[in-house]
């Protein structure tokens, strides 16, 4: 018994992981969705251009370029406009 506790933590910790790696999903029900009209205006009144928005895994995908000239892909929750995940072109 004082293994088995241990051994399901840690299953459970693995479980998490592979999930986090596999990539980003989104689970919001469209009805709930804000639309990205919403997203591309909050995107513009912070400082970024949008080059695209579409609809990848249920969530928000966004192209874009910062400020500073960096372009960016960053997926949105479509629910709460949360970031979810960024990367660097």
């Amino acid at each position: 018994m004082k293994i088995a506790l241990p051994l399901t933590s840690l299953a459970l910790c693995l479980a998490s992981s592979l999930t986090l790696a596999s990539g980003t999903h989104c689970t919001a029900p469209v009805a709930d969705w804000q639309p990205r009209e919403n997203l591309q205006r909050k995107l513009e009144n912070d400082g970024y251009s949008v080059h695209r928005i579409k609809v990848d895994d249920g969530c928000y995908e966004v192209k874009a370029t910062d400020r500073a000239g960096k372009h960016l892909e960053i997926k949105y929750d479509p629910k709460s406009f949360a970031p979810l995940k960024i990367e660097d072109d």
